[in-house]
């Protein structure tokens, strides 16, 4: 079976099972997606990750609007077998053990795709060093690169370890595994010993999908301590002219360089990313959803009686617009239920499905301007007033030290006290997966407020879609490809802050409430198309298939 794998699938995170801390945000839930639709689609895939036995963290707000990180408990015995082989690399010259935990995923007509988590939580290593496959993006610098020692270099030894050694194509998502590329190296010259050629060889079996554009999520180190943790000079001599960008070695940089096919995760994402690494030759593949996983239950049964073939043939979504409009209101109505049922159990209040809802949820950072709705609250309040109630849903981990994050949450849990009176707002703590499930099935508008081009790709507003909610969103990353204006959603913003929160009140006020309020059939007609056209497109199962005919085959 693992000599019938043939592609190699590398993230520092991968969101595959809710009960497991194993992501932190959209590059692990994509991580996650795109296995599950290897699994479905049959490809001859395999995952690796590490395992973060304490987790990425627990969320906790307090009752000042402020952000609170608790660790999360233990999972591995429960969900994860775990495998008889062991690997050794070297860490500054240490020799740190490494295993390995199995998780298989299993597609719609039973073919399976393993996700390994390696762990490094042995007793033959050292109290330090058994601790690094502890945190997701915890620790220092130091403890970031020696993760990524493991992922890379100990990812391929593992993958060998067990079997697999007819892998053609090594995927790295995003630059944590470019690592990869110097056992790669060893293993050619140590089988031929040194050349030239080596270098090319590598590059023609690996993929680099490079996610940001946003320069602090590339990951650079200073050379002396990329020396002094990794240890070896013959093959780090001929790769530093690959990797070293302004003095420090860049991560992205060595994927670049050392892989044949690079792509970004949207058409605009691909643009931006030619023009931040001028020279370099980049693709785009844009981002999808697994349908399956991120359907409502209520659309789900709905999907089961219109168009039965939904989860083997994600474009038979497209068959949406044959759904009479009753069945997909009551199918929301009931995702609405199911959300504002837990908004009650968890917050206390009570929201009225017959308003309009208006969700946000994704990862805090300042780019993403989370309270950009806040700019004018006595115009927001006029809205709501003159032209239609509105309550809002809000969700989203900040990073625990992205300090303007934190002030983010913290603004939205200011707003909502100041307008109780007059417009609801909930902020759910601790997002997760069953959590967005929820949230993006259950609101009736999905809004989106990236600082352009600073959105990649971004795909809650995809998972919204497949649930018949429309979009308002700044015309950034996915929804540049996604927005037909008033049939899929609506587009905001001219790229502008203060004009920007003008664009979202201008179509809030005018546009979207009176669909909502006085137009609902054209609003539900809103639903079905984002249904047929967004739903049927920007699912895994069409972005895997774009890997298999450009990247892995």
């Amino acid at each position: 079976m693992n000599q019938q794998r043939s592609i190699a699938y590398f993230s520092m995170e991968i969101g595959i099972d809710n009960r497991m801390s194993t992501y932190s945000g959209g590059l692990g839930i994509l991580a996650g997606d795109t296995i599950r639709s290897g699994a479905d689609l049959k490809v001859p895939i395999v995952a690796i990750t590490l395992i973060y036995r304490k987790g990425y963290f627990r969320q906790r707000i307090d009752e000042n609007g402020w952000q609170h990180e608790e660790p999360v408990g233990g999972f591995v015995e429960e969900f994860l077998e775990e495998m008889l082989q062991r690997v050794s690399i070297f860490i500054e010259g240490r020799r740190v053990k490494l295993r390995t935990w199995r998780y298989t995923v299993q597609g719609i007509s039973g073919f399976t795709a393993p996700v390994y988590f390696l762990d490094a939580n042995l007793p033959e290593n050292t109290e330090w060093d058994r601790r690094l496959t502890d945190h997701l993006y915890g620790g220092d610098e130091y403890y970031r690169l020696c993760q990524e020692v493991i992922l890379g270099i100990g990812g391929v030894k593992m993958l060998r370890a067990l079997g697999y050694d007819n892998i053609s194509r090594f995927h790295m998502n995003e630059g944590h595994a470019a690592f990869l590329t110097l056992e790669l190296l060893r293993e050619e010259r140590e089988r031929e010993g040194v050349s030239e050629s080596q270098v090319e060889a590598v590059r023609g079996k690996c993929i680099f999908t490079t996610h940001t554009p946003v320069l602090a999520g590339h990951d650079k180190f200073p050379m002396d301590i990329v020396r002094r943790v990794l240890g070896i000079p013959e093959i780090l001599s001929s790769i530093e002219p690959l990797a070293v960008y302004e003095g420090l070695f860049n991560m992205t940089y060595l994927a670049l360089n050392m892989s044949s096919y690079v792509n970004g995760v949207a058409k605009k994402h691909g643009e931006v990313s030619r023009l931040m690494f001028a020279g370099h030759e980049i693709d785009a593949i844009t981002n999808g959803v697994h349908a399956a996983t991120w359907v409502s239950e209520p659309f789900q049964e709905l999907f089961n009686r219109f168009i039965p073939e939904w989860k083997e043939d994600n474009f038979s979504l497209r068959a949406a617009l044959g759904i009479p409009i009753e069945n997909i209101m009551k199918a929301h109505t009931e995702s609405k239920r199911n959300l504002f049922y837990h908004v009650k159990n968890e917050t206390g209040v009570d929201m009225d499905e017959n308003i309009l809802t208006i969700g946000f949820a994704r990862r805090s950072a300042s780019y993403k301007r989370g309270a950009i709705l806040f700019e004018d609250m006595e115009r927001l309040k006029k809205i709501a007033l003159n032209a239609g109630p509105l309550q809002f849903i809000y969700s989203g981990k900040a990073h625990p030290r992205d300090q303007g994050g934190k002030e983010i949450i913290k603004r939205i849990f200011d707003a909502a006290k100041s307008l109780q009176d007059k417009i609801k707002i909930v902020y759910l703590q601790d997002y997760n997966m069953d959590l967005a499930k929820k949230v993006i099935s259950g609101v009736d508008v999905w809004l989106n407020t990236p600082q352009p081009p600073m959105e990649a790709s971004g795909t809650s507003g995809m998972k919204a879609a497949m649930n018949g909610v429309p979009s308002l969103s700044v015309l950034d990353g996915w929804w540049v490809e996604g927005h037909i204006e008033g049939i899929t959603g609506w587009a905001m913003g001219e790229s502008d802050h203060a004009k920007d929160a003008a664009s979202l009140y201008e179509k809030l006020e005018n546009i979207v409430i009176p669909a909502f309020y006085h137009n609902r059939n054209y609003f539900i007609e809103i639903m079905r198309y984002s249904i047929a056209l967004n739903g049927s497109f920007f699912n895994t199962h069409r972005m895997m298939q774009e890997y298999v005919l450009k990247a892995y085959f």
